[in-house]
This record gives structure tokens, C-alpha cells and sequence, in this order.
């Protein structure tokens, strides 16, 4: 198995190449992206969960406390109960990454 570097697609790469593919400014591809991220934000913090069909469900998930180790002392600690959000992608968005098509080749 390879393990070469992808680069990484920025925010600003991603409003950039929203803006050209929906033919909109860059200024209101970044309004109508942050506003997106804000609501999912907000929905994912009064516990909810959000489904976009045909990309993925974003969730809340729960972690159980658990027992770790203080890699400076050896201590035993307690790692306490926590919240994190989580993302499960769709078979669709599966699909397109195995095959490596963009939306442009559907």
C-alpha cells in the first residue's frame, strides 16, 4: 500500500471551486457555505442529526468513560464520558470515491 500525500483542499479552494461550479461570486459561495456549516453546527449541538442524501449524515456521538494512562507518569486516569461529532458517508459518496468519477462523468 502506497502512502503518498494527497494535497489537502482548502476552504478557500473549496469556495473557489463552489462559486465556479454553481456560477455564483466567491462572496456568496462563502455566505451560503458558512451559513451550511453554521446550521449543521447548530443542529449537531441541541443533538441532532443531519442527513444529506446521497453525501452522508452528520451525528452526535457518545463516548463512553474510559480508563487511559499518563504517558508522562504512567498514572492511570479516568478519561470521562464525552460528545463528538461524527460523519457516516452514503453508499452514493462511497461509490464515487471508489471509483474515483466526479459529477461531471454522472
Amino acid at each position: 500500500m502506497t502512502t503518498e500525500k494527497v494535497p489537502a483542499m482548502q476552504k478557500t479552494d473549496f469556495i473557489k471551486a463552489v462559486a465556479a461550479k454553481a456560477e455564483v461570486s466567491q462572496k456568496d459561495a462563502k455566505q451560503i457555505i458558512d451559513a451550511a456549516l453554521d446550521v449543521i453546527a447548530d443542529a449537531l449541538a441541541q443533538g441532532h442529526r443531519v442527513t444529506l442524501t446521497g453525501f452522508g449524515t452528520f451525528e452526535v456521538r457518545q463516548r463512553q468513560q474510559r480508563e487511559g494512562v499518563n504517558p508522562q507518569t504512567s498514572e492511570k486516569i479516568t478519561i470521562p464520558a464525552t460528545r463528538t461529532p461524527g460523519f457516516s458517508a452514503s453508499s452514493t459518496l462511497k461509490d464515487r470515491v471508489r471509483n474515483g468519477s466526479s459529477s461531471d462523468a454522472a
